[in-house]
């Protein structure tokens, strides 16, 4: 099988599982170093910067763990759909070994787990939050839920397999495999299990074909850790036609979409109403007219730019839980509300730096938001790492979580106070409900922006 037959919400699914399970990794590593410094720590509390580690620790968590939750929802319970069930199983199998490693480690730990317990408003992150996902993760009746998945993978583990060798999804075998033997995933621990659970009548939940049970399986498996936050899980993001109409005739090369997704978990744990940005490229015509596919750092994502929505002939530049990617203008436009900033530049300089954030296109996404590192970047480090220095355009990064950071919130700031960027226009429904443009739009974003 070939990578374009299977549809971009597994290849996208696929490529944030992998990218999450490389940041586990890394913060399996960073939770060793915290645990070793709790326990040789005489005092029984942390130094300030252990204090920040630890923060960091806990914001880094579970803004991965959200985009791991979205993706196994995302893949929906479409009847053999095995690309589907393969990207949601080992999305799941990730979630459940990053959530026990932290409990095995931190569980006698009590100066750490107090610490991951305090509340960081600033990143919407209430008290006791560690303790409450963590329960939910080690319960024995959310494995349960994931005994459909691990039967389905065992009896047609070769097809499967087969399915996606050659291809970029061919990791997902392996990774579920490995996944399935350090968390002790087996079908025999599974049936240990089932005296509790049948004592639940879980088994009478489903009753139809085993992909099918697998699928489910899989949202119910996740469903328990989704449901402390204030999320509707059939809430379809999306502006108004007209809203959508208006914005176009505003938009100019360069300007940077501001966007928000009500009920979406990758909101939460990210400072302020406005958590999300995205550079906007122009249309494909008015990029071919300015030569924008001649420069070196755009010329190898050329032909993808052009092709990537043959229905939506506008492009931005936008990092994902997914990673950095050329998309259409389709992506920010699957929001609620909307703000539209516009550097201060001409369209001499804002070729050139748009060209310049290019070279970053293809690397995973940062969850670190550690703006000092260019090999993943955030979503407001494409704008920043587009703009920054040009024509005297300078960013003031903010410390937070132990990182230095640039929030959408902070650009929003910038353009209020007319510092290198300016409001163009804003829609913050349901209170604002109209487009606004100019000293207006300006009004609105100051008493929606939670941060200023």
């Amino acid at each position: 099988m070939q990578d374009g037959e299977f549809s971009g919400r597994v290849v996208s699914g696929a490529a944030t599982v992998l990218a999450v399970a490389e940041q586990f990794n890394r913060l399996k590593q960073v939770a060793g170093s915290l645990s070793q410094a709790a326990l040789s720590s005489e005092q029984g509390y942390f130094a300030p910067s252990e204090d920040e580690e630890v923060r960091h620790l806990l914001v880094s968590y579970w803004q991965s763990r959200n985009a791991l939750l979205e993706v196994v929802l995302e893949m929906k319970n479409d009847r053999q759909v095995d690309s589907h069930f393969l990207v949601g199983y080992a999305g799941a199998l990730v979630l459940v070994d990053a959530a026990r490693y932290l409990y095995s480690e931190f569980d006698e730990r009590p100066v750490v787990r107090d610490k991951l317990n305090e509340p960081a408003p600033h990143f919407g992150i209430p008290a006791d939050v560690y303790d409450t996902v963590q329960k939910s993760l080690i319960n024995p009746v959310h494995t349960w839920h994931l005994y459909h998945a691990a039967k389905y993978f065992e009896e047609n583990r070769d097809s499967l397999t087969a399915l996606v060798e050659g291809t970029t999804l061919e990791f997902l075998p392996p990774l579920i495999e490995s996944h399935q033997s350090s968390n002790e995933m087996s079908l025999s621990a599974f049936a240990v299990l089932s005296a509790r659970v049948q004592a639940r009548q879980l088994m009478d939940l489903v009753k139809e074909d085993l992909l099918h049970r697998a699928l489910y399986g899989l949202q119910k498996s996740v469903s328990s850790a989704v449901s402390g936050l204030y999320t509707v899980r059939d809430h379809v993001p999306g502006l108004p036609e007209a809203i959508r109409d208006r914005v176009r005739e505003l938009l100019r090369p360069g300007d940077v979409l501001i966007v928000r997704k009500e009920h979406a978990l990758t909101n939460y744990f990210l400072p302020g109403y406005w958590p999300h940005a995205a550079l906007y490229l122009g249309t494909c015509d008015e990029l071919s007219a300015a030569e924008f596919g001649d420069h070196e750092h755009v010329r190898p994502h050329w032909d993808n730019l052009l092709a990537c929505d043959a229905d939506e002939p506008c492009r931005v530049h936008e990092a994902l839980k997914d990673g950095v990617h050329v998309r259409s203008l389709s992506s920010p436009f699957a929001s609620d509300a909307i703000t539209v900033l516009r550097p201060q530049l001409g369209l001499e300089e804002i070729y050139p730096a748009m060209a310049r954030g290019m070279f970053h296109t293809g690397k995973s996404y940062d969850f670190d938001f550690d703006f000092t590192r260019a090999d993943r970047l955030v979503c407001t480090e494409v704008v920043y790492r587009s703009y920054s220095g040009v024509n005297g355009v300078r960013f003031d990064l903010t410390r937070r979580a132990g990182r230095m950071t640039l929030s959408a919130e902070d650009l929003i700031g910038m353009a209020i106070s007319g510092r290198h960027f300016d409001v163009v226009a804003t829609y913050a429904p349901p209170d604002y409900d109209e487009l606004k443009t100019g000293a207006p739009a300006s009004e609105v974003l100051q008493a929606t922006a939670a941060s200023l």
